[in-house]
């Protein structure tokens, strides 16, 4: 993952040189939980075709030696990790706020795609190209897409949508919920009309929460 020390030298170094067209900025939107719930089209799923091969994931998209799976346990860790060899994250601290508990042992994390990609293929992925898939799986440029939570509440969601599975820990639901609804309207996903009831349902008693979110490039 690049740092901001590392984004500031490179653009100091662009400065130098004679000025290109630029990609157009995606602009951060921000609204109510129940409005964003709102704007997610609504389709049927099709799991036709899916395998998880499809979406190439625990890449080193910046060749730093760190793969996506790295990548997230020091960015989560809420202590400086312990890090051996290229880039092996073998102790440190991290909250599963899906279920409440506290790890010292990235063993037993893993690294959660906060839209499965089953999910994601159901609702859009499938019509993607290669690129796009592996973009998706290895997002580290939205802190919502991807999180550290123990292994046994990842496995117990496995591919569900909100419409049959939720956080076990009550007080997780609602930034759940705002995390499922960043994640989908950041790569235009759709829902079929269980999880878009459940959803609902959800906004309904999560007050003034606001999803925050970059539509992805």
């Amino acid at each position: 993952m690049i740092t901001k020390t590392t984004r500031g030298l490179a653009a100091a170094a662009l400065a130098i040189l004679p000025l290109l067209p630029a990609a157009p900025a995606q602009a951060v939107e921000t609204l109510p939980l129940a409005d964003a719930v709102r704007q997610l089209p609504l389709a049927d799923e099709s799991r036709g075709g899916y395998q998880r091969t499809s979406f190439k994931h625990w890449v080193d998209a910046d060749r730093d030696r760190c793969n996506t799976r790295m990548e997230v346990l020091i960015a989560e860790s809420r202590v400086e990790p312990t890090i051996e060899g290229a880039c092996k994250v073998t102790g440190g601290e991290w909250f599963s706020y899906y279920d409440g508990f506290t790890l010292t042992e990235p063993g037993g994390l893993d690294i959660d795609h906060m839209v499965p990609l089953a999910e994601a293929w159901d609702s859009g992925a499938s019509a993607w190209s290669t690129d796009r898939r592996e973009a998706y799986a290895n997002d580290l440029d939205a802190d919502r897409s991807l999180v550290a939570v123990t292994a046994r509440s990842n496995r117990s969601k496995s591919d569900q949508d909100p419409s049959t599975w939720l956080p076990p820990l009550a007080d997780a639901r609602c930034t759940y919920a705002t995390d499922w609804v960043a994640t989908k309207l950041r790569w235009n996903l759709t829902v079929d009309q269980a999880e878009a009831d459940a959803l609902v349902v959800l906004a309904e008693g999560c007050g003034q929460e606001t999803v925050e979110f970059e539509p992805a490039s």
